[in-house]
Order: structure tokens, then sequence, then C-alpha cells
């Protein structure tokens, strides 16, 4: 099933997506569920799969405005160097657990929405990426449970402005301008991708392939991710862990390649989808 969170008419609600056709979740729960994350609260999956099987469709794709899978995240957290040839570009130590550092959802926009180029930076970086949507609560998770936790996965850009991020050693102003970040375009449920599936993860800029990298390549596993972070923060329905970017970034090039307005990135992850944004530039 994919599950979104969308606009249609100037409402915002929730759903999934079912041949092209958009089902209306929102609606179908009497409106007691305003949010995707307060469906993964109070439904099970296959709770929301029974609730999809009687509703009719709303609309059509093409006529929504697609909003960040979960627009309300209480918590998202995203790993830093997670792919070994990311790692060695970036010339950073071998750590023994995974470096975590977190996103704002003020941060981040819907496929096909803008991202935005803020005047304060001209190091615009794009981060192709996939995202964990947590289902499930629970502290100090084994490794061997972890995947129960999971309510499925979603592409994620992980828009970096490299200048703040690199003023100092913490990297959250360059991870948390508004409107940075991408994330999309649904949320594909853990039942449609088997644990432990090797998925394949590809950016593209401009339509040339700036990334490409499997699951299996990940230095610290979903598992283990999902273990260390429940270790020090309890996690709820709703959160968001990204999962960490592979090598060929653009502050990495040579020369460097950035965003800039009126670029298109695309986020593509097998099972899963494309994730697409145009870059605007904001006017001071």
């Amino acid at each position: 099933m994919k599950l979104l969170s969308y606009s249609l008419r100037g409402i915002a609600s929730w759903g999934c997506i079912v041949d092209g056709k958009v089902i209306d979740l929102k609606a179908e729960s009497k409106f007691r569920v305003p949010t995707l994350v307060g469906a993964l609260r109070q439904y099970s999956l296959p709770e929301l799969e029974e609730l999809a099987s009687r509703a009719k469709p709303a609309g059509c794709e093409d006529e929504i405005e697609y909003l960040p899978v979960i627009n309300e995240a209480s918590k998202i957290f995203c790993v830093g160097v997670n792919y070994e040839d990311h790692r060695v570009e970036s010339d950073k130590p071998q750590t023994g657990s995974p470096p975590i550092f977190t996103r704002f959802s003020s941060s981040q926009v819907g496929h096909r929405q803008p991202l935005i180029l803020p005047p304060e930076s001209e190091r615009f970086d794009y981060e192709g990426e996939i995202a964990v949507i947590i289902g499930r609560a629970g502290r100090r998770i084994a490794q061997a449970d972890a995947w129960d936790y999971i309510a499925g996965y979603s592409c994620y850009n992980d828009g970096s402005l490299r200048d703040w991020q690199n003023h100092t050693s913490q990297w959250t102003p360059g991870k948390n301008f508004a409107g940075t970040g991408g994330f999309g375009p649904w949320m594909v449920t853990r039942g449609e991708i088997e644990d432990g599936q090797v998925l394949e993860l590809t950016t593209r800029l401009n339509g040339k392939v700036m990334q490409n990298a499997k699951t299996d390549q990940l230095i610290f596993s979903i598992p283990s991710i999902i273990s260390y972070i429940s270790t020090f923060s309890p996690l709820e329905p709703g959160d968001v862990i990204v999962t960490g970017t592979p090598g060929g970034v653009g502050s990495k090039r040579t020369p460097p390649v950035f965003m800039r307005d009126g670029d298109t990135v695309e986020i593509e992850v097998s099972g899963i989808g494309i994730l697409s944004n145009r870059v605007r530039a904001e006017q001071a």
C-alpha cells in the first residue's frame, strides 16, 4: 500500500494511492484522524488496508498537491556518512556507532513542491536517501526485532547548505533551512517490501546520475540504526529515520556541483518510486 499526505482543492488530508486514484482515508475515518501520523498511532497496517478497501476515490493523482509524507513528525533522525564511499570522499574517520543529527518538519517539502534555495547560501547540495517510517512504539529495541517496528519506506532528499553545515562541527543549521529537504512521494508499507530486501538508490540532477548505491552497502544496517536510536530515545509511530547518503555528493566533486534555481533533482528508490523537486531561489 502507498500511504501519503496531500492537499486537494486546498484541504489537507491523508490516504493512499491505488491505480493513480487517491483514496481519502481521512474522510473514511469520519475525520476522527486528521493526519497520517495520527493514523499510524491509531491503526495497524492491516486495519488501514481494510479502511482503504471500502473507500471510494476522491480524485486523481494529478489533481493533488503532495505534502511531506509525514507532515508533522515529532522526531526526524538522520544518519551521517553511512556509506563507505561517502565516508571516504568526506574524509571522515570510521566510527563504532552511527553519527546522528536531526531535521525539523518545517525543513521538508513534498513531491513536486519546490526546494528552496535561500539567499544566504550558494552551496545547496543534494543527498539522496531512504527514509524509514516507524509504525510501533518502542524503547531499547533489539536488532532482531527491529523490522517489526517499521511501518514503511520513502524517498528522501536531505538537502544540505554546505557552508552553513560547516560553520561549526554541529550540522543543524545547514540541514534545517525552511523547505530544503524533500520527502515523498508516498510511504510504501512494510508488507510491500521484504525485510532486508536490497533496495537501489539513485540521485539524478537535471537527468544526470550523481549517486547510485544499494542498501547492502550501508555501514550501519537499518535494524542496527533502529536499535541504536531507540536506546537513547523512545520511538513512536510516525517518527522518521533517514538512513544516509552514498558517495557522489556535489560538494566533493571536482569542480563542486551545487543545485541552482531551476534545477530538477530526482531521488529514485527501487520498490518505492521517484521523488522529484525543482529548485527555486528564495528572494531576500
